[in-house]
């Protein structure tokens, strides 16, 4: 078992870092909403890998890979979500930058990192919960994933859980220090030109990352 946890963990770590829908929801929530916030998204997205841990424990994403439509269905779900909070950023850029006196940081946060202004923290987690969920690869990637590090008579159920446990807590880990750095450098991070852009950036990522989830559902 030590084995396999330390195989899965030293996987799970290149799947946490490498960038996608979660790193980009993540950002734009420290950047629009504050660290408290950005925090709770970064809960919401394990809780969705708790969701589709158990999922796969009880054979669901074994039924998504083999039903075409179900899957097609949840990833057109998926990207439709993505360009939905690509388009929030860049609307949120497009206001930064017509909305009179700009000069002032559009995000004021309190000593403890809550955003004044933005998401807050229930509707963060649920914007982190559907990010995850409604992202079908998450489940296809466990299904193909998981079994490879669950020893011979292992008890599935509770070996699953352990391994997303620690998936969960990298991506916790890793999301969790990128809210803590934006908000450390929030002065940076919220001078109206820089803010602008990176809502652009990040609405252009999620937009273009919907798109061809949408692109390759369509196929």
């Amino acid at each position: 078992m030590f084995t396999s946890l330390l195989g899965f963990t030293a996987v799970a770590a290149l799947l946490t870092i490498s960038p996608g829908p979660d790193f980009a929801v993540v950002l734009r929530t420290a950047l629009g909403s504050g660290r408290r916030a950005a925090l709770c998204s970064a809960f919401g997205i394990a809780a969705g890998c708790f969701v589709w841990g158990l999922a796969g424990a009880v054979g669901l994403t074994a039924m998504l890979s083999a039903s075409e439509a179900a899957y097609g269905v949840l990833r057109v779900a998926g990207a439709l979500y993505l360009m939905w909070l690509g388009v929030q950023a860049l609307r949120a850029a497009r206001r930064d930058r017509t909305a009179p006196g700009a000069a002032v940081p559009a995000t004021v946060e309190d000593a403890d990192g809550a955003g004044v202004d933005g998401l807050s923290p229930l509707r963060a987690f649920r914007t982190g919960l559907l990010t995850n969920v409604l992202n079908p690869k998450v489940g296809v990637v466990y299904l193909s994933l998981l079994p490879q590090f669950i020893p011979h008579g292992a008890p599935v159920v509770a070996t699953t859980l352990l391994l997303v446990a620690v998936h969960a807590a990298l991506g916790v880990l890793w999301l969790g220090t990128l809210a803590c750095a934006v908000h450390r450098a929030r002065a940076f991070f919220h001078r109206p030109r820089v803010r602008r852009r990176l809502d652009q950036a990040t609405g252009g990522v999620l937009l273009a990352l919907g798109a061809a989830t949408g692109f390759e559902a369509a196929r």
